[in-house]
């Protein structure tokens, strides 16, 4: 095993690591079904194109236009 072997396990292990903790950071649960302004359902196609998000679609419509 040379240098550039060890170099690239090194840089698999690190990015690995990063995918791993941007994953964990992502928020999950039942909370992210529900709009954080208005408490109505968001809609799972909305859920589905922008994991993570915590507005419905016309929430976000008025933050962006505010």
């Amino acid at each position: 095993m040379d240098i550039l072997d060890r170099a690239q396990i090194l840089e698999s292990r690190e990015r690995n690591a990063a995918v791993a903790s941007a994953r964990a950071a992502l928020p999950t649960g039942p909370g992210l079904a529900i709009c954080a302004h208005c408490d109505e359902p968001i809609p799972e196609g909305r859920r589905k194109a922008m994991p993570g998000c915590t507005l419905c679609l016309d929430c976000q419509e008025e933050l962006e236009t505010m």
